[in-house]
């Protein structure tokens, strides 16, 4: 895990995001799948919004995903290891970026067939204190034709924007910068899981 958490600290640094696939112990990964499951089928999701606050708002025409926020001060035991290797990678990160993240958050994201999430930054005006995004993707056996990629946009050397597409693969890891990196989840033709999350430069 070091070796890969050093890899993920400078690809962050070169050139603001990267992709590591099996990051996280098949078992682990096992274990987050059946908790989100058991989640899901007691009704504990709820539809995401946009927006903080005073603005937040359900807009299924801007993302249609539902969401479980994990608790830091309530984990389950799963929840808590996964907690743990973030907590790491948030210190190799320090180390090699010198970004001051503080603390992390993190939900459960299940995204229906036919759901989406348009162009967007993850840092915006309510949350300028998320600094980097970090999703873990929970889904067996994806292919391209189940859609849901993630598609990152990336500025080009002429100036001009390129993007990239990420297929949600079982156990890939995705990291980018929350300020700098737009991006969007394309529509899913199959039911679509992971865990996304956020290092801040905040202490709560």
């Amino acid at each position: 895990m070091g070796e890969q958490n050093s890899f993920i600290a400078q690809s962050l640094y070169e050139r603001g995001w990267v992709v590591v696939d099996h990051y996280v112990p098949e078992p682990l990964r096992v274990a987050l799948s059946q908790e989100k499951r058991q989640l899901l089928s007691h009704g504990e999701f709820r539809h995401a919004g946009i927006g903080k606050g005073d603005s937040f708002a359900i807009r299924p025409e801007i993302r249609s995903d539902k969401v479980f926020w994990m608790d830091e001060s309530d984990l389950s035991q799963t929840q808590a290891a996964y907690w743990k290797l973030m907590d790491e990678l948030r210190h190799t990160i320090n180390q090699r970026c010198f970004l001051g993240l503080r603390s992390f958050e993190c939900h459960f994201a299940i995204y229906p067939p036919g759901s989406f999430y348009l162009r967007h930054l993850d840092q915006f005006q309510a949350v300028k204190y998320r600094v980097v995004t970090v999703i873990l993707y929970l889904n067996d056996d994806w292919k391209e034709d189940d859609g849901g990629a993630l598609r990152i946009y990336l500025p080009a050397t002429d100036g001009e924007e390129s993007y990239t597409d990420i297929l949600p693969e079982s156990g890939r890891l995705v990291v980018f910068l929350s300020g700098e990196i737009p991006h969007e989840v394309l529509p899913t033709v199959r039911e679509r899981a992971s865990i996304t999350g956020w290092f801040r430069d905040v202490a709560y």
